[in-house]
C-alpha cells in the first residue's frame, strides 16, 4: 500500500483506487461527475470551414457546442445525416466532411442554438 504526499489512501484492498482529491474509491468519485456536468462553452456556437492537414478536403468545423457527449454525438449524428455526409466527433468538436457551412447554421439556428459563422 503506497501514501500520497498528502498522507492519505491511495489504494486500498476493500474498494480498489482510491482519488487523490476527494479520497473516495474512483467508483465513487465526486470531482470527475462534478468536472462532466459542466461542458466548457461560451453560449456562442461557432462553424467554419478547414483544409490544414487533410490533403486539401475541407471539412466543416463545428465548436463551442455546450453539450455533454452523448447530446454532441446524436447532434453530430442529426447534422451529418441533414448533410448527406460523412463526418465524426472528436473532442467536443463535430466534423462534417464537405462545405455544408450555410446548411448547419441554419440546422442550428432552427434547433435554437446561438450559431455564427467563423473565419473567411
Amino acid at each position: 500500500m503506497k501514501s500520497s504526499s498528502q498522507g492519505g489512501l491511495v489504494y486500498s484492498t476493500e474498494t480498489g483506487r482510491m482519488c487523490p482529491a476527494c479520497r473516495q474509491p474512483l467508483a465513487q468519485c465526486a470531482c470527475k461527475a462534478a468536472a462532466k456536468a459542466a461542458p466548457a462553452g461560451d453560449g456562442a456556437v461557432r462553424v467554419s470551414r478547414q483544409t490544414k492537414g487533410r490533403g486539401g478536403k475541407s471539412v466543416t468545423v463545428v465548436k463551442g457546442l455546450a453539450l455533454d457527449a452523448i447530446a454532441l454525438a446524436l447532434l453530430g449524428k442529426q447534422l451529418r445525416t441533414q448533410c448527406g455526409s460523412g463526418g465524426t466527433v472528436k473532442d467536443g468538436v463535430i466534423e462534417v466532411q464537405g462545405d455544408h457551412v450555410d446548411a448547419i447554421l441554419a440546422a442550428l439556428v432552427k434547433l435554437g442554438h446561438r450559431a455564427k459563422q467563423a473565419g473567411g
